[in-house]
């Protein structure tokens, strides 16, 4: 490491780091027990020594530039070693406390989260939990979300992945709407089925047509992106839509529309950012998670 790199000291680091999460500088005044014109001599003195603007000073506050994007993540590393530093110091180090943001679908969030956050909050009650149940993909770089569940491996250097299983899902459909099919013994069987949709693309229609069917848009009248809100849709009967096996099955209302189909296989990948080789509280709750997800 060449020591003679580092050009700013931990004051003025810190000092940006609360602000950006504060999102003011009188805010991360009062976190950090100082004025808010000494805060603001501190990030300005970093912005100074490292030749780069770290904010943007608009009506509606402070946002920060793609260079403070850059560095939120290396100072958010510093912080959590500094922490840990404070911690082995006073002899804390067993502690574990803090905040962790997970993110996954609404249909994990709301059928497979729930036993594990409960035991995690069991064994480490001062670990503190924030779900976003979206399908919509979290940015971990932007610290969105600390830690993400996915159905795909992510591509970016700086994260973490890990996978933990295979996920197993079949098209199911209320026992009702199945009395109105007259055949359903193969996929070309369903040609003139109703699909429930989660966007208005074409994505859903080619994937389906490997597998043998022969749909197209007119098989999708109906399009919910919220897929909590597809399957309980499909429960009342509305349509044909995708669930995870061990959800599907259980749901007594419902049935397998083709029950002699293959399922259909997708990966499950447990996501961070490499902040968690640093934070234990993250390092513990990514760990346990994949032990959970893995069963």
């Amino acid at each position: 490491m060449d020591r003679r790199a580092i050009k700013f000291d931990w004051n003025q680091a810190r000092a940006f780091l609360v602000t950006a999460e504060e999102g003011s500088l009188s805010a991360a005044a009062r976190a950090l027990d100082m004025t808010q014109p000494t805060v603001g001599r501190q990030v300005a003195a970093l912005e100074a020594e490292l030749g780069v603007l770290l904010f943007e000073r608009t009506n509606s506050g402070l946002v920060l530039t793609q260079n403070g994007i850059d560095l939120m993540a290396q100072v958010q590393a510093m912080g959590s070693a500094a922490t840990n530093l404070s911690l082995l110091a006073s002899g804390h180090a067993e502690t574990v406390e803090g905040s962790v943001c997970i993110s996954a679908t609404e249909m994990i969030a709301a059928y497979t989260l729930p036993a594990i956050i409960e035991k995690i909050r069991n064994k480490w009650p001062k670990i503190e939990i924030e779900i976003i149940a979206s399908s919509d993909t979290s940015d971990l770089s932007r610290r969105e979300a600390d830690i993400a569940i996915r159905n795909y491996r992510p591509r970016q250097q700086e994260l973490i992945a890990r996978r933990v299983q295979n996920t197993l899902g079949h098209l199911y459909a209320s026992k009702n709407y199945i009395n109105t099919l007259e055949r359903r013994q193969s996929p070309q069987d369903l040609n003139n089925a109703i699909f429930l949709g989660v966007d208005h693309s074409n994505r859903i229609i080619s994937y389906l047509n490997k597998f043998g069917f022969q749909l197209n848009l007119n098989n999708f009248p109906v399009i919910v992106a919220n897929h909590l809100v597809q399957w309980e849709m499909v429960k009342q009967g509305i349509g044909i839509g995708f669930m995870t096996a061990h959800i599907g099955d259980a749901e007594s209302s419902v049935e397998r529309v083709l029950p002699t189909l293959p399922a259909f296989e997708t990966e499950t990948w447990l996501v961070a950012h490499r902040e968690l080789k640093t934070s234990r509280r993250l390092r513990i709750v990514f760990d346990y998670l994949a032990e959970e997800l893995s069963q």
